[in-house]
């Protein structure tokens, strides 16, 4: 008896370690697919990142970072150099750019010290360069308002409501905090040509021409461009333009897109 209660302990200690034994090879195996799947995941992350257009891959930082209240989608990094300010996302009514500065390039209102002088470092450097190059190819550029308080883009928004009606209006002047004024990023421009005027007859001139055709050598489009109404929501505007930095100035020039559509075809990274 005593032999067979021995061999039957035996046979469980065997049979308990076989299961041991395919108990861990399954974990074992387990785990090397979970492995495998997460390589094969990252190589074809890797595939798809490398197949895409390098335009139109974005560092994240460059995106808008939202945060609804009352409804209204309100930007967090306003100081983004490439945020994007339309009738779908505002700027906080507090942000004011903490770097204006005047550029040193002529306005159509002499030099008197307005804010509408003042832009954001970066783009009134690029604003002299690009003054100083159309110069020198016989074109004479005029600053007319560039940086636009809150309370002061409410005040015109309300102006024109009052000629206009409010439909109307909201395709030629912003809202407040829907401005890209606000951002210090923008400047409208206009030449002697037009009486220096800010007028859709701009584009025709030589002035307006040699500018839609330069302003991306220098960071700028021509941010509300003629046939893109439907999409930017506002009227054909050939004297704003916009500071956005040399390489995606360039992929929307050469795209002939809009920023708005730049935004739906890049790619976070």
């Amino acid at each position: 008896m005593n032999k067979w209660i021995i061999t039957f302990v035996i046979i469980l200690f065997i049979l308990s370690g076989c299961q041991q034994g395919i108990e861990k090879k399954n974990v074992h195996e387990q785990e090397q697919t979970s492995k495998n799947d997460i390589e094969k995941t990252a190589n074809e992350s890797q595939q798809v990142t490398e197949q895409m257009d390098p335009n139109f891959l974005l560092e994240a930082q460059y995106f808008n970072e939202i945060k609804m209240v009352n409804g209204e989608a309100i930007i967090q990094n306003p100081d983004n150099v490439l945020v994007l300010v339309n009738k779908e996302f505002t700027l906080p009514s507090d942000y004011i750019p903490n770097d204006l500065t005047i550029p040193n390039v002529p306005f159509s209102f002499g030099d008197l010290d307005l804010p509408k002088r003042y832009m954001r470092k970066e783009a009134a450097k690029a604003l002299e360069q690009l003054f100083a190059a159309a110069s020198k190819n016989g074109i004479n550029l005029y600053g007319v308002s560039a940086y636009r308080p809150y309370e002061h883009q409410q005040s015109l928004f309300n102006q024109e409501v009052s000629k206009k009606g409010k439909e109307e209006a909201a395709l030629a002047v912003a809202e407040a905090g829907h401005s890209e004024h606000q951002t210090g990023l923008s400047i409208d421009v206009t030449s002697e040509s037009v009486q220096f005027q800010i007028t859709e007859k701009f584009g025709e001139t030589a002035e307006g021409k040699w500018l839609a055709e330069h302003a991306h050598e220098f960071g700028f489009i021509i941010r509300y461009p003629k046939g893109k109404e439907q999409i930017t929501k506002y009227q054909y505007e050939p004297w704003h333009i916009r500071y956005v930095g040399k390489k995606a100035a360039k992929v929307i020039y050469e795209n002939e897109i809009t920023f708005e559509e730049y935004f739906e075809k890049v790619k976070k990274i």
